[in-house]
């Protein structure tokens, strides 16, 4: 008989993960259900992650918070493209057992900003991105290849980006607000980003890459205050997950 196909997402937490609904319901959907599967490795520190080598029929790992750039040292080959952006969502083991990382939030990410009916709007202002972690970067070089210039934000200024506080004077300038901290994440649903809310016209575009829930306090504060439009995250993990599947199948 032969072994099923495992592949799994590497993180800690995962209580919040819609990735192994979405593969089991993917690999049910084209008829792979008997010889695929997908599971969660929620493990405490990255230097567990060499053991989960060692599963047996494992093909391949979707890796989240808090491990995205963590991961990398552990790695055989990285794709250039998340070389560049330092963070690794994806891993393909090779048919001889070495290990290559790639970052398919970068994919998933930009196609969603390019399919929005208001890209059109905001393409010509700056970008603002909140956070600065993994999923940041990935954001930040997407939207950087679309030749759209990018305000980083931090909770301390830095030479690399500005503070909160630092935010109502640039937003004459700004026509898309990115959050990629996991503020508002289920459990933590009434948290959101301290920008300033009050400051927000129709000339501002909201987009929060967490996904449960769909609709953040991030969001539901930018409708509130005037926002011209706002876009969950879930087409976004759709489109690296797919990605995902397209490397792991090639």
């Amino acid at each position: 008989m032969a072994t099923t196909a495992l592949f799994g997402l590497i993180g800690y937490p995962l209580g919040h993960s819609f990735s192994k609904r979405y593969f089991t319901e993917k690999f049910e959907q084209i008829g792979l259900a008997d010889s695929h599967a997908y599971t969660q490795f929620e493990i405490p520190s990255i230097e567990d992650y060499p053991v989960l080598l060692k599963t047996k029929g494992i093909r391949g790992f979707n890796v989240t918070i808090p491990y995205k750039q963590q991961i990398i040292p552990f790695l055989d080959e990285i794709d250039p493209a998340a070389a560049r952006i330092g963070a690794v969502n994806t891993i393909k083991i090779l048919s001889d057992g070495r290990t290559r990382g790639y970052n398919t939030d970068y994919f998933g990410f930009q196609q969603t900003l390019k399919d929005w009916s208001a890209y059109s709007e905001f393409k010509s202002r700056k970008a603002v991105v909140l956070g600065q972690g993994g999923a940041a970067k990935a954001v930040i070089a997407a939207i950087e290849d679309l030749g759209i210039p990018v305000i980083k934000v931090s909770r301390k200024a830095s030479d690399e980006a500005v503070s909160y506080e630092a935010l109502p004077a640039l937003m004459d300038s700004i026509g898309l607000i990115v959050n990629t901290t996991p503020l508002g994440m289920h459990p933590h649903e009434e948290a959101c980003p301290a920008i300033p809310y009050a400051n927000l016209t129709p000339q501002h575009y909201l987009y929060d890459i967490v996904y449960n829930p769909l609709e953040t306090t991030f969001l539901k504060k930018g409708i509130e205050s005037g926002a011209g439009g706002i876009h969950t995250g879930i087409q976004m993990l759709y489109g690296q997950a797919d990605k995902a599947w397209e490397i792991w199948q090639s």
